[in-house]
Formats: structure tokens, sequence, C-alpha cells
């Protein structure tokens, strides 16, 4: 499998604009595979800010044809701490490492900016994943949630 790791909110201002248009629509069905996304709400204006405003947003692209694999991204203080979130590959693409080379992407890009603690929230059945990248569970905490109506 040959694709490329490409920072998304590094580049989003050069792409001409039908290309962020299929990279917006392929990132948007990316989330609604996973099932984070189904309200109207949803839309690509919004995702667009949620890229730009991304500590940092990295996508596994296939070249010919040009096919967004999975993605995965980081929201961050930009001071000391990072929360890595929406890590999502396509289902018939997964086992095949690209979800571990985005993370290690987004880990090197937290590094060389100098984020002391990175966190994330992992799925049910996902810890033997993310422990071999070096995470581990933290002790007493519970993930919690609030979603505003």
């Amino acid at each position: 499998m040959i694709y490329t790791l490409t920072s998304i909110d590094a580049c989003w201002e050069s792409l001409p604009c039908s290309r962020q248009e299929d990279y917006l629509v392929q990132i948007r069905d990316l989330y609604r595979l996973a099932g984070w996304w189904s309200d109207p709400g949803d839309t690509l204006e919004k995702l667009a800010r949620i890229i730009t405003g991304s500590h940092c947003f990295i996508a596994a692209v296939q070249q010919a044809p040009e096919v967004i694999l999975g993605m995965g991204r980081a929201i961050s203080d930009k001071a000391s701490d990072a929360y890595i979130q929406d890590v999502m590959v396509r289902p018939e693409f997964r086992r095949q490492a690209i979800a571990s080379s985005i993370l290690k992407c987004i880990m090197d890009r937290l590094d060389r900016d100098r984020m002391t603690w990175i966190g994330l929230i992992a799925k049910e059945g996902t810890i033997p994943f993310y422990a071999g990248l070096g995470f581990s569970e933290i002790p007493g905490t519970m993930p919690m949630l609030r979603i505003k109506c």
C-alpha cells in the first residue's frame, strides 16, 4: 500500500478550492463511517474550521486515485498539553499500519512543538494498540462528556 502522510492543516490554504472540497467530503465520510457525525449541523464549513483550528490534522492519502485512507488530529494549548483525537482508518484499509503511521506523525509533531503531556481517550478494545505506541491508562480517571443540545 503506497500512501503519503499529509499535514492538511499546514497546506490547507494553498490547496485549490476543488481539492479542499474533495478532501472535506472524504473526511466527512470518515467521520460518518466512525459514527461520530450524523447531525445536519455537521457541515463541510464546520469541518474546515476543525481542520484549521487543530494543532495538527494528518491524513493518509493514497495517490492514484487520490483517496484519504485515514486521519487523525491533535488539539492543544500550544504550550504544554495536547490531546489526540479523531483517529480513523477506512475499514477496508485497516491492519496495514496506517493508523500507527498517522499517530507517529502526530506525536512527532507534538514532540517538535514541545508538548509534554499528550492524552487521548481510547475506545474499548483499542488499549493494546495505543499501549504499543507508548500510551498507558491514567489510574483513577474516568472520561466524561457534556453534550450541549
